[in-house]
This record gives C-alpha cells, structure tokens and sequence, in this order.
C-alpha cells in the first residue's frame, strides 16, 4: 500500500511538472501571437496614413513588400 501511495504521488508530481510545461509554452504562443497582431496592427495604421499623404510612396512600399520592383 505504501509502495502504491509513493506511487500515485510521484505520477501526481510528474503530471504537475508536464501541465505547468504546456500551458507555460501555450501562454508564450499566445504572447508571440498577440505581438505579431499589434505590430501588423501598427504597421497597417502606418500605411493607411502614408497612402493618405502620399499615394506614389505607399505604392511604392505596396510594392517592395509584394516583391514587385519599383518603377
């Protein structure tokens, strides 16, 4: 009985350690994923403004971004 209680706690420590492994690499996924979205946010906010001041530079940029070259 004892050899089956050290048992059950040791498989309850190893799963503790398993669980706090996955959710701690889903919480940094998470994160990345968070921070790729605001600075594509960012970067979108950036060209809307350069498109409304300067069409030919936001082409431009459209452009170099696609691969297209530039004219």
């Amino acid at each position: 009985m004892f050899r089956s209680l050290i048992g059950y706690a040791v498989l309850a420590v190893v799963g503790f350690f398993i669980l706090k492994l996955i959710f701690g690499l889903f919480g940094f996924i998470v994160s990345f994923a968070v921070t790729l979205l605001w600075l594509a946010a960012i970067g979108f906010v950036i060209y809307l403004v350069l498109k409304v001041i300067s069409p030919g530079t936001a082409q431009r940029v459209r452009d170099a971004i696609k691969g297209n070259k530039a004219a």
